[in-house]
């Protein structure tokens, strides 16, 4: 049984299926971890596939039809695997066709993963993404901002906005901790699902939390930081910069405890 696998709408995809769209960008996805079969934040991934959808093509694929072709996907491989849904327009990019023609999901599957253990120093560098609520593709400044930062020494990049406000990293997340508080930036950023997930939780468990303005130099009262996406839950973060942040396992170990307190749910 291979770990990685193509589906399109629901079937095993064929090269003829994939080659228009070796260059296709006019996309959005959702990426997820499955584990035996079953997923977290189910809820929140076919939120984020529905409101693309109708923000790009103006029209969406119905949840009982994605779930379909998770399934599809999922029983064609392991248990265990990394999954990304992806939905594209038929009509291609630099057209004017819009919702002219429904929507299309590719679904793939790769070994699992869990990210780096860390602590992880990150570049800082000014960017702010197009669009940057939707999680669509072809955004090559993420990579290319990540390969400079390595070539400089550091681990990864996180972006400032023009107001010099920290608000996210190339594919990931950013959270503070002021040692009694969860801090999310303030800013245009993509709300990730396991962010989503972990505020819901850290809700549950009457955790504070707040949205605040986290500047390169930091608040008074940073404590922690970590980094998160569909990977995990958090990676420590030891430097932005040239600020350096405290050490705060407490702090992760707390974000690791709400994202486990999510349910697994099957597709």
């Amino acid at each position: 049984m291979t770990v990685h696998t193509t589906h399109l709408d629901g079937r095993p995809a064929t090269a003829g299926d994939l080659a228009p769209l070796a260059f296709a960008g006019y996309a959005h996805f959702t990426a997820l971890q499955v584990r035996g079969g079953l997923v977290r934040g189910l809820d929140l991934h076919l939120d984020r596939l529905r409101g693309a959808s109708q923000a790009l093509f103006g029209r969406a694929l119905p949840d009982e039809r994605i779930g379909a072709a998770l399934r599809a996907a999922i029983a064609a491989g392991p248990a265990d695997v990394s999954l990304t849904a992806t939905v594209y327009a038929p009509e291609g990019e630099f057209t004017a066709a819009s919702g002219a023609a429904e929507p299309r999901l590719l679904v793939r599957t790769a070994p699992p993963a869990a990210g780096p253990a860390g602590p992880l120093r990150l570049a800082v560098v000014g960017h702010e993404r197009v669009l940057p609520e939707l999680k669509h593709v072809g955004e090559v400044a993420k990579t290319h901002f990540l390969r400079q930062a390595v070539a400089a020494g550091y681990d990864d990049a996180a972006f400032t906005d023009r107001h010099g406000r920290l608000t996210e990293a190339t594919i990931w997340n950013l959270a503070f901790w002021d040692g009694t508080s969860v801090l999310w930036p303030d800013g245009a950023m993509l709300a990730g699902t396991t962010m989503g997930i972990v505020r819901r939780q850290l809700d549950a468990l009457g955790v504070p939390q707040r949205v605040a303005e986290v500047t390169r130099d930091g608040p008074a009262e940073l404590a922690g930081a970590v980094v998160m996406n569909s990977w995990t839950p958090g990676v420590p973060v030891r430097g932005i910069g040239e600020m350096a942040i405290p050490a705060a396992p407490e702090f992760t170990a707390l974000l690791h405890r709400a994202y486990a307190a999510e349910p697994w749910v099957a597709p």
